[in-house]
């Protein structure tokens, strides 16, 4: 598809050195990502515009293909906190998100911060944990707080949660709820590398891995000052109308389907997609790039009928772009 949109499409608010410098910052990390990850630079720029847009990702993949190993280098790239949550069946929400500890010295109660308070907070294996401490996530994700005892604790700004989990293992694994996973800006699978990625790939981890080598490119100001700027991402009239007929189109033809949150959610993932080409304007490319991989864990389709993706596929293929 060409682009006919005219660049004066760009807002008055937003310079073109902020888009520059944002894209910059973005590709920066991306290329500093595939230092430590091979073969998989679509998964890699997705993750990227999810944390341009504001948003959290769930890689779900078979074991050893690189999924924890993709959240630890995005964290790497970034001067900011990381945490590792290893979710286990006896996994208690306090565990992450913190308690009220006695301390005797004082005779007081204190807030003592669990994992989750964190700018990249890595939860491995997040169906393993059963649905109510995976539900202590929630308030954390979405209103980027937490409440411990009647008391609300802000999360840092800026807040990500990168979550793992198998995606053949089902014995004591929890699905994940509609609610959970509305949650998830993308979901991402990275698949087996094939034989020339895959000999790379033990080429670098001979003598150490690669992820012990890569260092920070950019800061949290860095990133903060790039969300800022991917916020400010024009999307006219016409892009925002072909969003609703896309997730009109999911809701006809399945039997749950994106919801609102979920064309939000894909607005804000194309505003990062441009950023990447420091574009200030959203192009329904940008839209079809990103609908594969944030519509379908959203969407529930019936037993015989085409699967989530394929009918995501459809809307792109039948859904028309009006300029």
């Amino acid at each position: 598809m060409t682009d006919t949109t005219d660049t004066h499409a760009a807002t008055a608010e937003l310079g073109s050195g902020d888009i520059e410098t944002a894209g910059r910052t973005a590709r920066n990390v991306i290329e500093n990502i595939q230092r430590v990850i091979v073969g998989n630079d679509e998964p890699i720029e997705h993750l990227v515009t999810a944390l341009l847009g504001g948003g959290h990702v769930l890689l779900e993949d078979v074991p050893g293909v690189g999924k924890t190993m993709l959240a630890r280098a995005v964290a790497e790239s970034f001067d900011c906190s990381f945490k590792r949550v290893q979710f286990t069946p006896d996994l208690l929400p306090a565990d992450i998100t913190g308690a009220n500890v006695y301390n005797q010295k004082t005779s007081e109660f204190e807030f003592r911060e669990g994992p989750v308070f964190a700018n990249v907070v890595l939860g491995d294996e997040i169906n393993r944990a059963p649905p109510k401490t995976q539900a202590a996530l929630l308030e954390a994700m979405e209103e980027k707080q937490v409440s411990v005892d009647g008391t609300t604790h802000p999360m840092p700004d800026p807040f990500v949660v990168i979550a793992t989990q198998n995606s053949i293992e089902r014995e004591r694994t929890y699905e994940l709820p509609a609610a959970e996973l509305d949650r998830f800006m993308l979901k991402l699978r990275l698949g087996y590398p094939d034989e020339h990625d895959e000999a790379r790939v033990i080429d670098r981890a001979v003598g150490g891995h690669a992820i012990d080598d890569i260092g920070a490119v950019a800061t949290v100001d860095d990133l903060r000052d790039a969300r800022e700027t991917t916020a400010d991402i024009e999307v006219r009239e016409p892009v925002r109308e072909y969003v609703t007929r896309l997730a009109s189109y999911t809701r006809e033809h399945a039997q749950l389907g994106a919801s609102p949150r979920g064309s939000i959610t894909l607005v804000r993932a194309a505003q990062g997609r441009a950023v990447l080409e420091s574009r200030p304007y959203v192009i329904p490319d940008d839209i079809q790039a990103a609908a594969p991989v944030v519509f379908p864990h959203r969407m529930r389709t019936d037993p015989g009928e085409p699967d989530a993706e394929a009918v995501v596929m459809e809307a792109i293929e039948n859904v028309p772009v009006e300029e």
